[in-house]
């Protein structure tokens, strides 16, 4: 019955609401079965029946000859909608109130009466209910080729040649571009671009030198090769590479574990060598695994190393490269091979006897020098020359000051004569058979995700600053070419370094071409520089390397973390202190396996949440933190926030059925109105995030929907996303449902289901 009587304004002044279209539903509670299979009404006070039991495994359909049981008339509700979808309120009569003719007889805008029980105030019309619309039939082909674009090419690498009117020639270019990124900031290179690449070239080369030099003497290679390793890799990577900032080199993590993981099985000092050939048959393994990964575009296998994982990790590798140059600080010479906490603490304690002074004060007093050279730069980003030069500085200080003291410094470690000249071919020395092969495979892969991982955060960080994308995939290729070629002449793993990246993006760099400037730096250092390091102390290159590593120890990030996830806090310190107290490789494996973890928790245990209605709104959201959102009587409202999928389908139907159990026994204690209808949100874009589902989840949707025809209560699928539409049009799962089981918006099926309850 449609009407506007005057008594009902009461309700919009109530609720501040405009006046629009209500409908105030008067309804008995029937007797009916809840969720458990026991009798339930709308009465307030404890519940008669025991604890309700969750029913297991499927449940038969309701007879079809089952007749609505009699109205329950001690228990009456009205509830007010707003044809909108908005709820507006409910009170409770102790007796069905009558209905009231329309003002003048009977007329009305749209006039209507009868015994039902309903009041309907409608100031405007109808709200349209849309239809929730199939998706377009997609052949096979199409889906396959349009999921492996997205899985292996989601950041469209080939959308330059889709441009229009291009002439082949220009497609051709195009292609060559992608290959080889030089070609594109050749084309508009100028002489202020490579003033600027000129200079972040030598200021990044000032720091390559002692870095090579200090990294090698991590890895346990002769120091020598840490130069060469910073001469041919940069100019490889200025050809493929696609980052303008990349500072190409050595990096602590890489070296850290060929250090550890190699010296376990040969020594570096009896078997020299073969060491070395270990050394360059990791590389080998290392940059296969590398460009492997980018071919193929896999890259998305590195994003399983968290920041979680990778905060924990590089802490617990700094303290390790920390403990390592322990030796360099006091001199020692008969030193433990093991990489563990308490074994080099035991091994420093035990040759107490090796330890000079005077190494300690020059490896404290250069290693305060480059703290402070550090601390300069943070607080002030245009003194980044600072801390750049600092280690070249240092070098060159502490030679002077042993070659001048050398007849009182004679206990003092030096470097030694460096060979001369460019790198010597090391084909020949590729280790392919024999024992030791598996172990530089293990630290290969080892060496070469980290470094890769290391490579590519620092280059997206660079990008991101300057507003510019690099392709992660390109990247794995370049950086991979250049360990492969690198293995060929006489370099270990290297990739892009944070301290070396970031000066030379301080330092102005434009292009790639820096790197160029840096090698052609080091090449000098090779072809005359090289008698000037006889005297070079070991105890600077200690300095050096603590310098450099510190700062991988980031306690701020492990306190956000303990703030923001204590799952990911745990995830880091198990990184952390299983590289700390078991191995590198160890620690690592467990923090990625507690990360797969945590992922399949949250497959298999996805969030459900109550929506409820924000007043004068069609907006639903989470009745636990939104404190205005208002519960609407008959209705429960519920969120899933996954994908429904095998692991997590009988889960989810536990737990959607202990909600209705849980809102039935609140119903009973408060005595609002009985549950008549839940609406499931699926629509994977407002709090939901239901973006697929397998057979089992429809399967799961099959039970829930019986169990919910047994309790009499009406099940609400709202707007599923296109690939959960056609895999329930296709399941015939649809055709379960009646003409009100499918709707577009939460607003639309509260609406259309509450006006179906006046007839």
């Amino acid at each position: 019955m449609v009407n506007t009587p005057p008594p009902e304004k009461h309700l919009d002044e109530q609720h501040h609401q405009p006046q629009s279209s209500i409908a105030s539903i008067d309804f008995y509670t029937p007797l009916r079965l809840s969720i458990d299979g026991t009798p339930r009404a709308a009465a307030t006070g404890p519940s008669p029946t025991n604890q309700p039991i969750i029913p297991e495994g499927p449940i038969p359909l309701p007879p079809s000859s089952r007749s609505p049981p009699p109205p329950f008339p001690e228990a009456h509700h009205a509830i007010t909608i707003s044809n909108n979808g908005s709820f507006l309120g409910s009170h409770n009569h102790p007796s069905p109130p009558p209905l009231r003719p329309p003002p003048g007889g009977g007329g009305g805008k749209k006039g209507g009466g009868g015994d039902n029980g309903i009041n309907v105030i409608d100031d405007c019309a109808v709200e349209e209910i849309h239809e929730v619309c199939h998706p377009p039939h997609v052949s096979l082909w199409d889906k396959l080729r349009g999921r492996l674009n997205e899985i292996f090419f989601p950041e469209d690498p080939f959308h330059v040649f889709r441009k229009r009117n291009q002439s082949p020639a220009t497609k051709f270019v195009e292609a060559v571009q992608y290959v080889f990124p030089i070609i594109g900031w050749l084309r508009t290179y100028d002489f202020d671009v490579f003033r600027s690449d000129l200079i972040a070239g030598l200021t990044i080369a000032s720091l390559a030198i002692p870095q090579g030099i200090s990294y090698a003497k991590l890895a346990n290679l002769p120091p020598i090769i840490g130069l060469y390793s910073s001469f041919v890799p940069p100019m490889i990577y200025a050809v493929l590479g696609s980052s303008r900032h990349l500072g190409i080199g050595p990096v602590s993590v890489a070296s850290l574990i060929i250090g550890s993981e190699l010296s376990q099985s040969v020594s570096p000092d009896t078997q020299t060598e073969l060491y070395v050939s270990l050394a360059f048959t990791t590389t080998l393994f290392a940059g296969l695994l590398q460009t492997g990964l980018g071919i193929f575009r896999l890259g998305f296998i590195i994003d399983f190393l968290s920041k979680a994982t990778l905060t924990g990790f590089m802490a617990g590798a700094a303290v390790i490269v920390i403990l390592q140059q322990l030796k360099g600080l006091f001199g020692i010479t008969h030193f433990t091979k093991q990489m563990q906490i308490i074994p080099v603490l035991k091994s420093v304690i035990h040759e107490e006897k090796e330890w000079t002074w005077q190494t300690v004060v020059i490896c404290l007093s250069f290693l305060a020098l480059l703290l402070v050279a550090r601390q300069v730069s943070a607080k002030k980003p245009k003194l980044f020359w600072v801390s750049a030069l600092a280690p070249l500085t240092s070098v060159i200080i502490s030679t002077l000051v042993v070659f001048i003291l050398r007849s009182k410094l004679q206990k003092v470690a030096t470097i030694g004569k460096l060979p001369e000249g460019v790198n010597p071919s090391s084909l020949h020395k590729l280790y392919f058979h024999g024992p030791y092969l598996s172990v530089a495979i293990k630290t290969g892969i080892l060496a070469g995700v980290l470094s890769l991982t290391e490579g590519i955060a620092v280059g997206r960080t660079c990008a991101s600053m300057n507003n510019y994308q690099i392709d992660g995939n390109k990247e794995m290729i370049a950086i991979g070419a250049m360990n492969v070629c690198g293995c060929l002449c006489s370099c270990y793993v290297v990739s892009g370094g944070f301290a070396r990246s970031a000066v030379n993006y301080n330092a102005g760099a434009k292009t790639a071409f820096s790197n160029v400037v840096m090698a052609l730096a080091i090449l000098i250092t090779l072809l005359f520089l090289m008698p000037l390091f006889y005297y070079t102390p070991n105890a600077v290159l200690a300095a050096i390397i603590t310098s450099a590593v510190i700062g991988f120890i980031d306690v701020k990030a492990a306190y956000n973390l303990w703030k923001l996830d204590k799952l990911d806090f745990l995830i880091s310190m198990c990184s952390f202190f299983g590289v700390l107290f078991i191995s590198v490789p160890i620690g690592l494996a467990i923090a990625v396996g507690i990360s797969l973890l945590k992922i399949i928790l949250n497959v298999s245990r996805p969030f459900t949440s109550e929506l409820g209605n924000i007043p004068g709104t069609r907006i639903y959201r989470n009745l636990s933190c939104y404190n205005n959102a208002r519960r609407v009587p008959a209705f429960l409202i519920l969120t899933i926030e996954s994908p429904i999928y095998f692991a997590n389908s009988m889960y989810l139907q536990e737990r959607i059925i202990r909600w209705i159990r849980e809102e039935e026994q609140r119903i009973q204690e408060t005595g609002d109105a009985i549950l008549k209808c839940v609406i499931l949100d699926i629509t994977g874009t407002n709090c939901s995030s239901v973006t697929n589902i397998d057979s089992s989840g429809i399967e799961m949707l099959y039970q829930l929907k019986r169990t919910m025809d047994r309790s009499l209560l009406h099940l609400v699928l709202v707007n599923p996303v296109a690939i959960v539409m056609e895999r329930l049009q296709n399941s015939k799962f649809l055709a379960t449902f009646d003409a009100r089981g499918l709707y577009l918006t939460i607003g639309e099926a509260v609406s259309d289901v509450s006006s179906s309850w006046r007839n």
